[in-house]
């Protein structure tokens, strides 16, 4: 049975069975579905109702529920269906979920069938995905860092970005930042990121800005962003953006490459001043600080960036959905020649000029 059928026949009387298990189903349930796991179904089929009355089952996907159709058939319940697709083709159709009515945030078809993945997952679910798409990120650099991160966090939903980089797209940068293609060379490399994003998620909410960023427009390009991922190569920059989030309480999420070594840590000294580090309490900022070293002078294998972009994505969402252990307060390290991570703690600096003793100098 399609899965746009099932209200009319619940409707008519037909019962409906989640057949996922527990874990699953925690996620939530269709609107009008019973959970019971398939194995107990199986076992005790004549205590929900088959043969007696049509049974509809649901899974997943649909591959779960077809075999437990089948098998009851064999064992004699004629009157029971699979519904196709399962709670992928449930989603897909926009159908209820169990406890939307009461107000719960609803999706529409198109996000349920491109989120579908992260509705099954009960640290995410409909709210969590309703959360990711109103959430803004702004993403420091359309580099080697800032390529996957961007990728990641436009596929898995999160509504709006803000995509800061004043540099062109050179030959050179194809051995490893992946939002760029050959026939994008000499391009602004916010309008060659800017094309790939939005050929990946066209419901992306996108602001690119071809901007260095400084003292000058920090604050405005923070205004309203919920998470700074810094993908910036740039000790002034770093330091600006740390003195920036600790004045309008953001979670910084950095990561930095060189060779064959990155790291990646968190830091949200903004809004837990005293208990979080910030960037300057790990990095001191030297006298006239500016570029720190760069690819193009100490090289980088090309897959690096794409493990560090990856991980800071990975906090970012995090962050926005409130779940887990960021990396506040730990600097981890990748080494992939050795191929092993470790990990350092970070811890407050009391005496940092930029968020010691709960106060900020500029």
């Amino acid at each position: 049975m399609e899965a746009a059928a099932v209200p009319r026949a619940l409707a008519a009387g037909a019962r409906l069975i989640d057949l996922r298990e527990a874990e699953e189903t925690a996620s939530g349930l269709p609107a009008g579905a019973e959970a019971v796991p398939r194995a107990r179904l199986l076992a005790e089929p004549d205590a929900f109702g088959a043969g007696q009355g049509p049974l509809l089952l649901l899974c997943a996907s649909g591959v779960r529920s077809l075999a437990a159709a089948r098998a009851l058939r064999e064992a004699g319940h004629a009157r029971v269906a699979s519904v196709r697709g399962g709670l992928v083709a449930w989603r897909a159709a926009g159908l209820a979920m169990q406890g939307e009515a009461a107000g719960e945030p609803r999706l529409d078809a198109d996000a349920r069938e491109r989120y579908a993945r992260h509705l099954l997952l009960p640290q995410v679910g409909v709210e969590g995905q309703a959360r990711l798409l109103a959430s803004r990120v702004l993403l420091v650099g359309a580099g080697g860092l800032g390529s996957p991160a961007a990728f990641y966090l436009a596929a898995a939903g999160v509504g709006r970005l803000r995509l800061v980089d004043d540099d062109q797209v050179e030959r050179s940068n194809l051995q490893r930042q992946i939002l760029h293609v050959d026939a994008g060379v000499g391009q602004p490399k916010v309008a060659s990121a800017r094309e790939r994003l939005l050929a990946l998620n066209p419901r992306l909410q996108l602001e690119t800005v071809q901007a260095r960023l400084d003292e000058g427009n920090v604050d405005a390009l923070l205004a309203g962003i919920d998470v700074v991922l810094d993908g910036s190569d740039n000790f002034r920059a770093r330091h600006c953006l740390n003195r920036a989030c600790l004045r309008l309480g953001i979670p910084l999420v950095y990561g930095a490459v060189e060779r064959f070594q990155g790291q990646v840590s968190v830091f949200d000294a903004g809004r837990r001043r005293g208990e979080r580090p910030c960037y300057q309490c790990l990095f001191p900022e030297p006298e006239g600080a500016g570029g720190a070293p760069n690819c193009a002078e100490a090289g980088v294998l090309g897959v690096l960036p794409g493990v560090i972009g990856l991980l800071q994505a990975t906090e970012v969402l995090k962050l926005l959905l409130g779940q887990g252990e960021s990396l506040a307060g730990r600097l981890l390290i990748f080494d992939a020649l050795a191929m092993r991570f470790r990990e350092l703690p970070v811890p407050v600096d009391p005496a940092c000029p930029a968020c010691g003793g709960g106060g900020e100098r500029r």
